[in-house]
């Protein structure tokens, strides 16, 4: 049951910083309210003033430009259906498919989701392969950090007490690119998510990959590019991919940092992310070549 509380309303980001300027440790920012009312239905937090930044102009769009910005209340159903987003970041609409469940997804925001730092997120996964940056509001100005620097741990982030989350910037991969995202799990968060892009460049027995980025995430306390893995690849035949996919695999795997939870052991959950690293980096290198793989895999999702 939750406890009473005051629902703050503004219509600025100006308005809205103020009040959390004011009320300091007593105001909590309320977007799509999935995390945070549960946690205070449970009674873990009890801020007395939520500030709902729903209303704020702009918080809600998603925009075009060399960047693509994606707005903090835009919630994962609007993400899923966008065809600006299908157009520029066609993983992304299709990984806000598979994030939780409709309830969720009709609700939860974005901006919601980042700012909450919960370690089982898939879009934070994601977005790292894709140079994401977030964009910080106070009564200061504004500011830009890069995701992996506004991760901080589990439930932890950069953002400062009077601050808001406006957006997300993402950097659409160049043509030639193939990716893909691939999570397990038994319950309804992950229990490991995994996101390959691979550019490939050239022609014929010349084509090698360019540009490699590998993504994991809901293992470690915080999402995180295997900058090994990525190594192990840059430079590779496209032809020599498949002789290389389990020294990359086991690379990404010995760069996590799992812990024993309710998802399973740390050598389990070190395990999984070999088995699956292996299976994203042949559906990425296939889509990569213009090839989409039939393959599915039992109790996994592929995006």
């Amino acid at each position: 049951m939750l406890r009473p509380f005051t629902l703050h309303r503004p219509e600025t980001a100006e308005d809205a910083c103020a009040l959390l300027a004011t009320l300091g440790e007593d105001a909590a920012p309320y977007a799509g309210g999935t995390e945070l009312l549960l946690l205070m239905k449970l009674g873990l937090l009890r801020p007395p003033h939520l500030v709902d930044v729903k209303r704020i102009a702009g918080f809600g769009d998603i925009a075009d430009g060399p960047s693509l910005t994606i707005g903090a209340t835009v919630t994962h159903r609007t993400l899923e259906r966008s065809p600006l987003v299908r157009a520029r970041c066609p993983l992304v609409a299709s990984v806000a498919r598979h994030v939780a469940n409709v309830r969720v997804r009709n609700v939860g925001t974005v901006g919601g989701n980042l700012a909450f730092a919960d370690p089982h997120s898939d879009l934070a996964t994601l977005f790292l392969t894709l140079d994401a940056t977030v964009e910080l509001v106070s009564p200061r100005g504004r500011r830009e950090l890069s995701l992996a620097e506004f991760v901080r741990g589990p439930w932890e982030t950069a953002r400062r007490p009077d601050e808001l989350l406006a957006a997300v910037r993402l950097s659409p991969w160049p043509a030639g690119t193939g990716a893909a995202y691939v999570k397990f799990g038994v319950h309804e968060r992950p229990t490991l998510g995994i996101a390959v892009a691979l550019r490939l460049d050239g022609a014929g027995e010349r084509t090698r990959v360019a540009d490699a980025r590998v993504a994991i995430g809901c293992v470690s306390p915080r999402p995180m590019r295997a900058e090994s893995a990525e190594t192990r690849l840059n430079g590779v035949a496209a032809a020599e991919l498949g002789d290389v996919t389990g020294v990359v695999a086991d690379a990404a795997a010995e760069s996590v940092d799992p812990a024993d939870d309710l998802h399973g052991s740390a050598e389990y959950k070190r395990e999984m992310v070999a088995v699956f690293a292996r299976r994203a980096l042949r559906v990425a290198a296939a889509r990569a070549r213009g090839v989409e793989p039939a393959a599915r895999f039992p109790h996994a999702v592929v995006a």
